[in-house]
């Protein structure tokens, strides 16, 4: 098996564990099991397991960060474009196996003690409100505006990670509505 093959599947034992079960209560050779890859081949790849969650996030990142904008891609309105977001989340927190946001739920578990996993989640929590402040200033509107949006969406994930519910999502979105009206 080359290089990015292996790499994959451990990846993706990885994420389906980490995010799963928490990424504490899982060994090297849980991820060894559910990946068919070798230990001597995961520590290859992986040196120590903070290197295989950072690569977890970074990767998880990617995919969350482009199905959320392919979403909002879908409508046209700027406002809309920016109240998609909570709809987005909305359909996210009612997906199988939710179990909140992975980064927020990494760094209770590592944030104090693993500077990796900190700057992971703090640069994964900057680009999601860049991402939110680009959609305020294309709909003409004040940029102080992208904090509050970004504080409900977040409390948003926290609260539907903790409930496993999906109306924060729908309250976070009304609140935003709100607040674009507001404005």
């Amino acid at each position: 098996m080359d290089s990015a093959v292996a790499r994959d599947r451990v990846l993706d034992a990885a994420e389906e564990l980490f995010y799963g079960r928490g990424i504490q209560s899982v060994g090297m050779d849980d991820i060894r099991g559910a990946s068919g890859v070798s230990l001597k081949r995961l520590y290859q790849l992986f040196p120590a397991k903070e290197q295989l969650v950072e690569a977890y996030l970074a990767r998880r990142d990617g995919r969350w960060r482009g199905r959320l904008a392919a979403f909002v891609d879908l409508r046209s309105a700027p406002e809309e474009r920016i109240l998609a977001v909570f709809d987005w989340l909305e359909e996210w927190f009612g997906e199988e196996g939710f179990r909140g946001c992975a980064w927020i739920n990494s760094y209770g578990e590592l944030g104090a003690t693993s500077d990796r996993v900190a700057t992971q989640v703090r640069e994964h929590k900057r680009a999601f409100g860049d991402y939110l402040a680009s959609l305020v200033a294309a709909a003409g509107r004040p940029a102080a505006l992208a904090g509050p949006l970004f504080l409900l969406a977040e409390g948003a994930m926290v609260t539907a990670g903790i409930t496993r519910s999906t109306r924060p999502a729908a309250e976070a979105r009304e609140a935003a509505r709100l607040l674009l009206d507001s404005h």
